[in-house]
C-alpha cells in the first residue's frame, strides 16, 4: 500500500514538473466553440497542443489557418501553427504521447429530452486503449452529476490503472460565453473537481498554467452540479421574467419599464430580461440534464420543468403578437411577407444553435407566411427543421417596402432599426431594441 502511494506521488511529481516547464503535451479532444479557444490559450502559454476532432473538414480548415469560431481569429491560429505550438488531427494515435487530455465534445439532448452522452462514450472508446501512467484526463462536456465517476472512471480503470495513483481524472465545466469581449478563457475563473483529491490537485495545476483563477471543489460530481446550477439559475429566472412579460401584457403594462425601474434597487434584485425564447448551447439544454438525473431518483424538479415550459412557449407567444399586429391592419398571416431580424441565438454572434428565431420562422411558415430574414452575422441558413435553406436579405428600401411586418428576435448592435421601423407597416420588437428610436413609434409592437 505504501509502495503504491509512493509511486503515485512520484507520478504526480513528474507530471507537475512537466506542466511547470511547459514540456507537457496537451491534447484537446473536440475543436468546437469550447475546445479551440482552450487549445489556443494553452498554446499562447507556451505549451504544445494537439487538437483532435473527428470532423475532417474542421481539421483541414485549421491546418490551413482558417478559424470557423467567431471568437478565435485566423491570425492567432496561424501564429500558433507557425510557432509549432498547435496541430490539428483526426488520428487518435497521438493520445499515446499526450500528458493531458481535455475532452470538449458535444452533449446534446435526445428528442425525448434525455441526455445523449454518446459523444463522451465515443471519446472514451478512443482514449481507453491509449491511456497510460502519468496521464491526466479532464472532462469539460456538460453532463449530469455522476458522469465522470460512473461513466468515465470504470472504463479508464479497466486495464488495471488506478485513478489518483497511476493516472488522474477530473471534471471542469466549460464557461465559454460566445461573443463576450470582456471575459474569455484567461480571466474566467475555472472550477475543477477531481475523482480523488490527488486528481483534483493535478487538474487544478494544469489550468493554473492558462487561467488566472482556479476554484477547486470537493469532487467531480460537485463540479458537474455547479455547471448545471449556473445555467439552471439563468433558465429559471428567464422563465420567471418571461411570465412577468405575459402578466404585464394582460395588465396593459410595459414590462421593460417595470424591469428598468426595479433594477434601480441596489440590493435584493438582479435584472433578467424577457425574449422570444431560449437559445444557445447551454441554457435550453443543461437544466434537462439535472431534471433527468433527479427523475432517476424519483424526484420531480418542478421549478426547472415549469421554467422550460414557459420558455418553450415564447415563440408561440411572439407568433400571436405578429398575428394580432397584422389583424389590426386588416392583414391575414397567410400570405403575409414577414422579415425576421436576427437569427443567431445571441446578439453579435453567428451561433444559431437552439435559436428561438428558427422556431418562430417554422411557426410562421406553418401558418402560411412568406418568411425572410436579415442577420449580418449569419449570411446563410441551411435547410432544417425551421424550413428551406435561406440567405440573409439586405436592408434596402426596396426589400423593406415589400414587407407586411418585421420581427426583431435578436438585437444585434450593428443593425439599423430606425431604417426597419421607417420602412415597414408594423415592427414587433421582442428585445426592446427600439427603445431609443424617435420616429415611427406608432408602428411598434413590444413584447
Amino acid at each position: 500500500m505504501r509502495k503504491a502511494a509512493g509511486n503515485g506521488r512520484k507520478i504526480a511529481d513528474e507530471l507537475r514538473v512537466k506542466l511547470d516547464s511547459r514540456r507537457a503535451l496537451i491534447g484537446i479532444l473536440g475543436l468546437g466553440y469550447v475546445g479551440l479557444p482552450l487549445a489556443l490559450e494553452f498554446s499562447r502559454r507556451g505549451f504544445t497542443v494537439h487538437g483532435i476532432d473527428v470532423d475532417t473538414r474542421k481539421v483541414e480548415a485549421l491546418k490551413r489557418g482558417r478559424s470557423y469560431i467567431q471568437d478565435v481569429s485566423s491570425k492567432v491560429l496561424k501564429e500558433a501553427l507557425g510557432a509549432g505550438r498547435f496541430t490539428a488531427t483526426s488520428d487518435f494515435e497521438i493520445v499515446r504521447k499526450l500528458d493531458a487530455v481535455i475532452v470538449c465534445v458535444p452533449t446534446p439532448l435526445r428528442k425525448t429530452r434525455d441526455p445523449d452522452i454518446s459523444y463522451i462514450v465515443s471519446a472514451l472508446d478512443e482514449i481507453v486503449p491509449r491511456v497510460h501512467r502519468g496521464m491526466l484526463i479532464v472532462l469539460e462536456s456538460t453532463s449530469y452529476p455522476g458522469t465522470t465517476e460512473e461513466i468515465m472512471l470504470p472504463s479508464l480503470q479497466e486495464g488495471g490503472l488506478r485513478a489518483g495513483v497511476d493516472f488522474f481524472l477530473a471534471f471542469s465545466p466549460e464557461r465559454v460565453d460566445p461573443g463576450n469581449a470582456r471575459y474569455g478563457i484567461r480571466n474566467t475563473p475555472k472550477v475543477v473537481g477531481g475523482i480523488t483529491p490527488a486528481c483534483g490537485r493535478m487538474a487544478a495545476h494544469l489550468y493554473q498554467q492558462a487561467v488566472e483563477r482556479v476554484v477547486p471543489v470537493s469532487s467531480a460530481r460537485a463540479a458537474e452540479m455547479i455547471k448545471l446550477l449556473e445555467n439552471t439559475f439563468r433558465s429559471v429566472n428567464i422563465g420567471l421574467v418571461n411570465e412577468i412579460a405575459l402578466i404585464c401584457d394582460r395588465l396593459k403594462l410595459d414590462v421593460w419599464e417595470i424591469i428598468s425601474a426595479a433594477a434601480t434597487k441596489p440590493f435584493g434584485f438582479m435584472p433578467f430580461y424577457p425574449g422570444p425564447g431560449l437559445g444557445g448551447h447551454c441554457i435550453p439544454i443543461d437544466p434537462h440534464y439535472l431534471s433527468w438525473k433527479l427523475r432517476t431518483l424519483d424526484y420531480q424538479a418542478r421549478f426547472i420543468e415549469l421554467a422550460a415550459e414557459v420558455n418553450g412557449q415564447m415563440p408561440n407567444y411572439v407568433l400571436g403578437k405578429v398575428v394580432d399586429a397584422l389583424n389590426v391592419r386588416r392583414k391575414a398571416l397567410r400570405g403575409a411577407r414577414v422579415l425576421v431580424v436576427g437569427v443567431a441565438y445571441k446578439r453579435d454572434t453567428n451561433d444559431t444553435r437552439e435559436s428561438p428565431a428558427l422556431d418562430l420562422m417554422r411557426l410562421l411558415r406553418e401558418r402560411g407566411a412568406v418568411v425572410r430574414y436579415h442577420d449580418p452575422h449569419v449570411p446563410a441558413l441551411h435547410a432544417g427543421s425551421h424550413g428551406p435553406a435561406a440567405a440573409s436579405v439586405p436592408l434596402t428600401r426596396a426589400s423593406l417596402r415589400g414587407l407586411d411586418c418585421a420581427v426583431i428576435v435578436t438585437d444585434h448592435a450593428d443593425v439599423d432599426y430606425q431604417r426597419i421601423l421607417d420602412g415597414v407597416p408594423v415592427l414587433v420588437d421582442t428585445r426592446n431594441a427600439t427603445r431609443s428610436l424617435k420616429r415611427g413609434r406608432s408602428k411598434l409592437v413590444k413584447l
